[in-house]
This record gives structure tokens, sequence and C-alpha cells, in this order.
């Protein structure tokens, strides 16, 4: 944030810098990610997508065009694309069912992994619930 962010002064200085954008990040070398290489060319791509506009992962876009776009993407899987689905795209229903966390909480509740289809279109829910079941320990 303080190296790519945009600064921003606020009365109480609780806020000082806005998140970087999708053509900042594209821009950056692959040095600048604390990452594996192949995780930061993926996230680089990305935001190319992202900022020329042929990825919109904005609230309201077309979760099933995002999807589409993201697994084209060399790097991204599909627990990335359900987690962005999930998480910015606001989808009641992703459900990652390769999640380690995911498979821990089915068994913490003593539930096999077909038990999600019942919870459709709610799965997202049932996915935070997991992980919230689990401790940190049981989650890698």
């Amino acid at each position: 944030m303080a190296a790519h962010g945009t600064p921003l002064a606020t009365p109480d200085g609780a806020l000082t810098h806005l998140f970087p954008d999708a053509a900042t990040i594209a821009a950056l070398p692959s040095e600048a990610f604390a990452m594996p290489r192949a995780r930061s060319a993926a996230l680089a791509r990305t935001a190319v997508r992202i900022a020329d506009g042929t990825l919109d992962l904005r609230p309201g876009a077309d979760r099933e065009a995002a999807r589409a776009g993201l697994l084209a993407l060399k790097g991204i899987g599909p627990w990335t694309a359900g987690y962005v689905a999930m998480r910015a795209l606001g989808d009641p229903d992703a459900w990652l069912s390769t999640d380690v966390g995911v498979r821990n909480g089915l068994a913490r509740i003593g539930a096999e992994p077909e038990r999600a289809e019942r919870w459709r279109p709610w799965r997202s829910y049932a996915l935070m619930h997991l992980w919230a079941v689990l401790g940190d320990a049981d989650c890698r």
C-alpha cells in the first residue's frame, strides 16, 4: 500500500493510502510482490485484464463471464475463480470442494461432501460456516 497506493490524508490519520488500481499493479515488476514468480505473474495478467476492461470483477458483474475470464488466465484455477466469485462478486452459491478447510470442516460436522448439493443455492454461506468451525491448525 505505502509503496504503490495513492497517498491519502484523513483528519485522524487512520487511512494513509488507497489500494493501487489494476493498471498500477499490472505495471509493477514481479519483484514488487512477496510471492512466488508464477503467482505474481498470474496476478499481473489478471490486473492487465481488469485494467483493459476485458475482465470485470466489480460487484454486479456477470459471475459466469468473470469465472470464465479468470479460468482463461494461466495460473488461475477453479479455487481462485470460485473464491473471487464469492468474495468480490457476491456469489451466494460458490463451492470450493477442493479446499482443505472445507474438507476438514465437513469432517468436523460429520457431513459427507455430497451433502453440499442440498445447500444450494447458499453454499457460500456453508463455506464460511465450515471455515468458522475450524481452528487455524485445521485449515492447513
